[in-house]
């Protein structure tokens, strides 16, 4: 018999794909980059690979895809064909909340299969705040990870029917970054993050890594008030900053952590876009989720690997050999977000 556990990562999928939508609202249509008409550059030039951790990660491609799914016999599947995909095209893959596995170690198989689907290749591994440097170590050893996100998410919690209701993070956060067997990425689960969130990490946590995760993507407000009894809360379906908001957010500590964005990623020119915004790294869910689900593994594949020639597509006509020479370029910004920038006080 399924536990309450694994049912919950189970709805989790089918409303992920029940509320998926073509288009995001994640505030990179309100961005542009200027066309340079003589880039004076060759596509066999362009180099995607970027580091994360102070030069300690390479990665391939600067994006992967993001954490999803596990905890149960279905989403094994999944994170077994996820795992089969990244191996096929090169970029790194982060793991589904292995929270689950510390509960019920039955569900550790969902797990360990991207490991085993994916021998050589950069894993992340997966785990919420609230769990101790111990848990850490675990959910690290469980898929021999490159490294570990844990994730923030007070919202999707609130709003979650059986969520928490406890909230004092940092100790635990500090411990983990400080002491972890391998780097830590503290990331949001769509809601994004502001300054001060940002400044707190940075500052008393001391994370090296940030995912803003923001809103625009798969909207876990959506999922969670769509399982509870009365769908009382679909006001905050709206709640926090999308991921360009929050990107901006994050321009003062460009230079003090590695960024990550994710949430609402549609197009190898959101990636740019992102990266021109100072991410390191970006991630991608439902989009690949979507793609997996309706169309399998093979179409998957072809579209990342679309992506990947369209990004060195951009940077080509941008005249960017390097993801740092992407992150140094310029973005037009709409009167929106003009304004968003100026009464949030952000230097752009």
């Amino acid at each position: 018999m399924i536990s309450r556990h694994s049912h919950r990562k189970n709805e989790h999928v089918s409303l992920a794909k029940k509320f998926f939508q073509e288009s995001a609202s994640a505030g990179f249509e309100q961005l542009r980059f200027i066309h340079h008409g003589l880039p004076e550059i060759t596509v066999k030039e362009v180099d995607p690979t970027t580091t994360l951790f102070n030069n300690q990660l390479q990665m391939q491609w600067p994006f992967y895809i993001e954490a999803m799914t596990g905890g149960s016999n279905e989403t094994g599947k999944l994170n077994q064909q996820l795992a089969q995909i990244a191996h096929q095209t090169g970029v790194a893959m982060a793991s589904g909340s292995e929270s689950i596995a510390l509960k019920d170690p039955s569900t550790a198989n969902s797990f360990t299969v991207i490991r085993d689907a994916n021998p050589t290749g950069i894993v992340f591994a997966n785990m919420g705040a609230g769990h101790s440097l111990a848990d850490a170590k675990q959910v690290v050893s469980l898929i021999d990870a490159n490294a570990l996100e844990v994730h923030i998410n007070v919202a999707q919690e609130m709003i979650m029917p059986e969520g928490d209701r406890e909230f004092n993070w940092i100790a635990e956060l500090t411990d983990i970054v400080s002491h972890a067997p391998v780097p830590v990425i503290i990331k949001e689960v769509g809601f994004g993050m502001d300054q001060a969130t940002i400044k707190q990490l940075v500052q008393s946590v001391g994370a090296k890594a940030i995912n803003i995760s923001g809103r625009g993507g798969t909207n876990f407000a959506t999922i969670e008030n769509f399982r509870r009894k009365h769908k009382d809360l679909d006001y905050l379906a709206d709640w926090g900053q999308t991921t360009v908001e929050s990107l901006l957010e994050a321009q003062a500590f460009k230079t003090d952590v590695d960024l990550i964005a994710s949430g609402g990623i549609k197009t190898p020119l959101d990636i740019a876009k992102a990266i021109a915004l100072g991410a390191n790294a970006v991630g991608i869910a439902g989009t690949i989720l979507n793609q997996l689900i309706q169309n399998g593994p093979e179409k998957t594949i072809e579209m990342i690997k679309d992506w990947q020639t369209g990004l060195i597509t951009i940077m080509t006509m941008l005249g960017c050999r390097t993801i740092q020479d992407l992150q140094n370029e310029k973005l037009l910004l709409s009167p929106e977000l003009i304004n968003y920038i100026q009464q949030r006080r952000i230097k752009y």
